[in-house]
């Protein structure tokens, strides 16, 4: 990646003179030239510019969703494209617009370390998942990714990721770090957050790869740059030793992804009810994403359980600044059905439902009568 994509600065953080970084519209066209797809992020913000109306409806699914064909961005990394006139039409509608990049079809596998020493660390069982720390380890000290990360090297004798001056490193406005792998076997790794129940590489350490995005240097947001480090500009092979990691925390490729059957365990069903459910409009709406959610109880992965999740949440946020569903109630419903659905994944849940809804208030929604 070019010295100009993203400010250079010293691994110590020290800002080093660099040219300001090109437009957005410039990197998108170079990323694609590297044959990584490109998608818009909303102006300020690390999430995907916002899908057209018709994709905003209740119950509207990505399977049979004409946007993409038609090259608009709607359904974020799966709409990630590397054709050069969509990227000119797209940043030429928004210049403001940042740069993420579809891992999965990039081939490539990021490794995202927070940083965030004011939360409670979990038991040293759950510091690594999978790997056991001796009791005679001094533990206390723990407080973010990076610290994680390192221990996971050490027990390995590999230096740090975050330390490795030959693939791209990039500094995030919260002070953590992505660390870009490409991926030389074709394998398709599989996405996860370090903070859940679920499969997770180490405590504050997310794994970006098939089903996510990453955002690109260079990009700025409300809290600030994504800031390229060191020298590297493009991402080194993923090492043997993490690609090891990487399958024993269960994020090598599924051998088959079940259908989802449509079936509401009888805890959500319960929360469906509650929610109003058949009763009314709004009931009926949110009845339907939520039974959406709770269908992902069926499989234990390749349901799409995140992006149900935040539909279901971003939709009854609008049901409750319309004024048709208290606050409290959509809250325990959605609640109550993700966790029916995933259960162990409590942060998680409670994470994607809070921002669901705050999003989804921005945007009242109001049924409209069946005819």
């Amino acid at each position: 990646m070019p010295p100009e994509l993203g400010f250079s600065r010293s691994d110590s953080g020290a800002a080093a003179p660099a040219p300001v970084p090109p437009a957005p519209s410039v990197t998108a066209r170079w990323c694609a030239r590297q044959g990584w797809p490109v998608l818009p992020l909303a102006p300020g913000r690390k999430t995907p510019a916002a899908n057209c109306e018709a994709c905003r409806e209740p119950g509207h699914r990505y399977d049979d969703c004409p946007c993409p064909e038609a090259g608009r961005w709607c359904h974020g990394f799966r709409a990630a494209t590397l054709d050069a006139a969509r990227i000119d039409r797209w940043w030429g509608s928004d210049a403001r617009f940042g740069v993420g990049v579809a891992c999965g079809p990039a081939g490539l596998v990021v490794i995202d370390v927070d940083a965030h020493p004011d939360r409670e660390p979990p038991p040293r069982d759950r510091l690594l998942p999978g790997v056991g720390i001796d009791g005679r380890v001094d533990v206390a000290g723990i407080a973010t990714g990076f610290h994680t990360l390192a221990v996971l090297a050490a027990l390995r004798g590999r230096p740090s990721p975050a330390e490795d001056a030959t693939t791209l490193r990039v500094r995030t406005p919260s002070g953590g770090m992505h660390i870009w792998y490409r991926v030389t076997d074709g394998r398709r790794w599989q996405c996860s957050t370090g903070s859940t129940g679920g499969r997770a590489l180490a405590w504050q350490v997310d794994v970006r790869a098939h089903g996510g995005y990453i955002i690109v240097p260079g990009t700025t947001t409300t809290a600030g740059t994504y800031t390229a480090l060191g020298e590297a500009r493009r991402p080194a092979p993923l090492p043997g030793w993490l690609a090891a990691e990487l399958e024993r925390t269960g994020h090598a490729p599924a051998e088959r992804t079940v259908p989802v059957r449509q079936v509401v365990p009888p805890r959500a069903r319960q929360a469906v009810v509650a929610a109003g459910g058949g009763h009314d409009r709004a009931g009926r709406v949110l009845a339907g994403v939520l039974a959406e959610v709770a269908a992902c109880g069926a499989v234990a992965e390749g349901a799409g359980f995140t992006d149900r999740l935040n539909r279901a949440a971003y939709t009854a946020g609008g049901l409750v600044a319309a004024g048709h569903l208290p606050s409290e109630e959509a809250y325990e419903a959605l609640r109550r059905t993700a966790e029916a659905a995933r259960p162990g994944q409590e942060a998680r849940i409670d994470r994607i439902v809070r921002g669901g809804l705050a999003a989804g208030a921005a945007r009242p929604l109001h049924p409209r009568a069946r005819p």
